[in-house]
């Protein structure tokens, strides 16, 4: 499959938003490159450029809660991509939340956790 032709920002990223594919959850935010894209259209799970590691990473690596990729949409601009998964597990963030989109605007957490952050990642120092 050839990629499409997108609009990758100054170091090479795009945006992706990922999406609960029955539910229409908006599960979280991350950021691909070309090769990440290209790997997760090869494999079918969801892979992110990680900004702050400076490498690749895919979904699920640690927590065993992997996305299943249903369908890659990308927007009118073609700057942002829209990623409609399955997710396996209980939880997509990192906290122990469903979605990364747990908290109001005022600092109030909206959701309960689903998982013990600390049982699947361990302690963070």
């Amino acid at each position: 499959m050839k990629s499409p032709d997108l609009k990758y920002d100054e170091k090479g990223l795009i945006p992706a938003i990922v999406q609960d594919a029955v539910s229409n959850e908006v599960l979280m935010m991350a950021y691909m490159n070309k090769a990440s894209l290209e790997k997760t259209i090869a494999t079918g799970f969801t892979h992110f450029w990680s900004r702050s590691r400076q490498k690749y990473w895919k979904k699920g690596e640690s927590s065993g809660h992997v996305q299943e990729v249903k369908t890659i949409l990308f927007d009118c601009d073609r700057d942002t991509l829209l990623i409609k998964v399955i997710q396996k597990g209980p939880g997509a963030c990192h906290t122990g939340h469903r979605s990364c989109f747990f908290t109001d605007i005022e600092g109030n957490e909206t959701e309960d956790k689903v998982f013990s952050a600390e049982d699947v990642y361990g302690k963070k120092d």
